[in-house]
């Protein structure tokens, strides 16, 4: 299964400069927020795969506007061809805008959700916007992680955690586009990222 993974920038690839047929190959596509309504819906259109999407911290036009054809999976489990997919969009709270949390209302979302983790048998990807503690965030503020995203890996050790939020140009670099912990693997989807099952 070939699933494309989008975050924070749209990709001229596949905007600016699309092809017929780029998106042919593709059996899901995911958004891990801050991309335009427009640019969501234009690829959920030429695709004609599912798109599932979570918010990011400066989505807020989703709601007079969401993206058409697609789905939002914010606080939900979802199975799509078998796999169970779980969406916890938002950032840290820095500034008092939409779609931020503290440490503690992310945990309790992730509590509020553990019934429908254990009826699941587990969760096989995880869609954030905002990466985990330690595992691909950044040192300003605006971009550090959730601590209890790390926990979570700990106690339901899904296959794959899907972030966005930290561009992989910050840092000078320095970012990873990939890191592991535990069983789980890491992806920032900046920008586009393919990833093959």
């Amino acid at each position: 299964m070939k699933i494309l993974l989008l975050s924070d920038k749209e990709s001229p690839y596949l905007w600016d400069y699309y092809q017929p047929g780029r998106l042919a190959d593709y059996e899901l596509m995911i958004s891990c927020g801050d991309l335009s309504s427009k640019y969501l819906s234009f690829l959920v259109t030429m695709g004609r795969a599912p798109l599932l999407y979570v918010h990011g911290n400066h989505d807020k036009t989703y709601d007079q506007h969401p993206p058409e054809g697609c789905d939002c999976i914010e606080d939900k489990l979802v199975v799509v061809k078998g796999l169970r997919i779980l969406g916890l969009g938002g950032s840290p709270l820095y500034s008092g805008g939409p779609h931020q949390y503290t440490e503690r209302q992310m945990r309790r979302r992730i509590q509020r959700l553990r019934f429908k983790l254990w009826r699941a048998g587990g969760v096989d990807i995880v869609v954030t916007h905002a990466p985990a503690q330690g595992y691909g965030d950044a040192e300003d503020y605006a971009h550090r992680g959730f601590e209890c995203l790390a926990d979570f890996m700990d106690k339901y050790k899904p296959s794959y955690l899907v972030h966005g939020h930290v561009h992989m140009e910050y840092g000078g670099g320095s970012i990873h586009r990939e890191l592991h912990r535990g069983p789980t693997t890491i992806i920032n989807a900046c920008e586009r990222y393919v990833l093959e099952l």
